[in-house]
């Protein structure tokens, strides 16, 4: 038996294609289909499934996924892309296709074990920002959807960055110390090599960090105007670890971080609210998630 919980609030969720999802699924046997309502629901319906001993599908973005993790316990679990960006899915070599996503699971049904990471306490499956890009994530989250229900896309971002820049007067500081690491202006931790996808392209933040392996930190020590668009070229050639004016840590069991004041802090996209002490653990060997086919787990 597994369940299938569907956010109908997800950018790309639509009834009709939730229910060919289910349909390729059930090739693997009965779906039970459960629909959130709530915040936090996926995480209570996941931890309802995982106790009886149920598959859990989650037909979401990357906010559901993050829920649904933190009530699943060590799985299984699928992830099938119903946001606008979907990175879990994705940077686990899903394809972009929820119903190709679907049949592939169900026909293949291989499990990868991978470690998750735990921020403040709260577990996240790739990626923790402190600074700017969570101001950034709060700044497009308060547009609001559009008629449609998607969420503003990744130029809605990218301008959000921009904007947010400028507010600053074109620099940041230090800001955060990392415990024996140094200061740094922006802090990013990374539990895979894909951080995030600027629409199709990857952005590698931390090219050197596994899904199976600990916390990866990337920190700018601070930026400027004139730096930003180098730090971007980092992101999406994935060579800043090497740089002089970056922190870099790989493999990391504990981080811990400390603002000069509260800051926003993400995870897995989600806005988790101002920190000013943020610690992040890895939980190593956590949950395992369905990946399909073998070549499905690059």
């Amino acid at each position: 038996m597994a369940v299938l919980i569907v956010n109908p609030r997800a950018s790309r969720v639509t009834p009709a294609l939730a229910a060919s999802v289910a349909r390729e699924l059930e090739r693997a046997g009965p779906v039970d289909v459960v629909a959130t309502t709530g915040p936090w629901h996926a995480r209570d319906l996941a931890a309802e499934a995982a106790s009886r001993g149920e598959t859990v599908y989650v037909f979401s973005g990357d906010g559901g996924y993050n829920e649904a993790l933190n009530g699943v316990g060590e799985g299984p679990i699928g992830f099938l892309p119903g946001g606008g960006t979907n990175v879990l899915p994705r940077a686990l070599g899903l394809p972009r296709d929820p119903v190709e996503c679907a049949r592939r699971l169900a026909a293949a049904g291989n499990l990868r074990r991978i470690s998750l990471g735990r921020v403040n306490g709260r577990r996240f499956g790739f990626a923790v920002g402190l600074g700017l890009d969570a101001a950034a994530v709060r700044a497009v989250d308060e547009r609001g959807r559009k008629p449609d229900g998607r969420r503003p896309g990744d130029l809605a971002f990218m301008g959000a960055f921009v904007r947010l820049l400028r507010a600053s007067g074109g620099r940041i500081d230090a800001q955060i110390e990392v415990a024996g690491h140094g200061r740094v202006a922006w802090a990013l931790i990374s539990k895979g090599p894909v951080y995030t996808y600027a629409g199709p392209i990857p952005v590698r933040v931390a090219p050197t960090a596994r899904f199976e392996l600990g916390l990866d930190l990337v920190a700018p020590r601070a930026i400027r105007v004139r730096s930003f668009p180098r730090l971007m070229a980092y992101a999406l050639t994935g060579r800043g670890q090497h740089a002089s004016d970056i922190v870099y840590a790989h493999d990391a069991d504990r981080l811990e971080l400390r603002a000069d004041r509260p800051l926003p802090l993400q995870a897995d996209g989600e806005d988790l609210g101002d920190e000013r002490e943020v610690l992040l653990e890895a939980e190593r060997n956590a949950v395992a998630v369905l990946v399909g086919g073998a070549d499905a787990s690059h």
